[in-house]
C-alpha cells in the first residue's frame, strides 16, 4: 500500500482558504505550531414570530415549559459540541460559555448573544455561532406548533479576541 504525504500549504496558495490542501482536497487545519492563547468570541442572531407567540414566551405560558431556559442549555451544550456538528472543526476545551436572551418587545423577536472563550491554539467563532444557532433552533421547536413561521436571521458573530489574527469587531450596520 502506498502512502501519500504532503506538507499543508499556507492559506496563500488558496485564496485564503485555509481548510483545502494544494490539490483542492478537504482538512483539518494543523494548529499544533500555534501559541496557546486567550481565545474569546462573540455572536449574535434573533427569531422573530407572531405577536401571540411573542406572549406565551414573554408570559411563560408555552406548553413546553420556560422556552428561555431550555434554549439557553441548548445554547450551551452546543458550544460544547460544535466539533461534532461542524466536520473540519477542531475539539476545543471551552473554559466559559454565556448565553443571554432579550426579549424584543416591539419587533416580536427574541434576540440570542452567546460568548465563548478557550485557553487553546484556534478561535472559537464557530462554537459562538452554533451556540446562537442552537439557541434559536430550541425556540423555534419549542413554539413551532403555534408558529410555524418564525424567522431566524441575523446570525453572525460579532467580535473575537486572540490568537495571530488579534482583535477583531464587526461594523454594525
Amino acid at each position: 500500500m502506498t502512502s501519500k504525504f504532503s506538507i499543508t500549504p499556507s492559506a496563500e496558495v488558496n485564496g485564503g482558504l485555509t481548510h483545502f490542501d494544494q490539490g483542492g482536497q478537504a482538512h483539518m487545519v494543523d494548529v499544533g505550531n500555534k501559541d496557546n492563547t486567550h481565545r474569546i468570541a462573540r455572536a449574535a442572531g434573533k427569531i422573530r414570530m407572531q405577536p401571540a407567540t411573542f406572549a406565551l414566551i414573554q408570559n411563560g405560558h408555552a406548553k413546553k415549559g420556560d422556552v428561555i431556559g431550555i434554549a439557553r442549555i441548548a445554547a450551551i451544550m452546543a458550544a460544547k459540541r460544535t466539533s461534532d456538528l461542524i466536520p473540519l472543526c477542531h475539539p476545543l476545551a471551552l473554559t466559559r460559555v454565556t448565553v443571554d436572551f432579550e426579549l424584543d418587545a416591539a419587533n416580536h423577536a427574541v434576540l440570542c448573544q452567546a460568548q465563548v472563550e478557550t485557553y487553546g491554539k484556534t478561535g472559537v467563532e464557530m462554537e459562538a455561532l452554533t451556540s446562537v444557532q442552537v439557541g434559536l433552533l430550541t425556540i423555534y421547536d419549542m413554539c413551532k406548533a403555534v408558529d410555524r413561521g418564525m424567522v431566524m436571521s441575523d446570525i453572525r458573530v460579532l467580535e473575537k479576541h486572540g490568537g495571530k489574527s488579534g482583535d477583531w469587531t464587526a461594523v454594525i450596520d
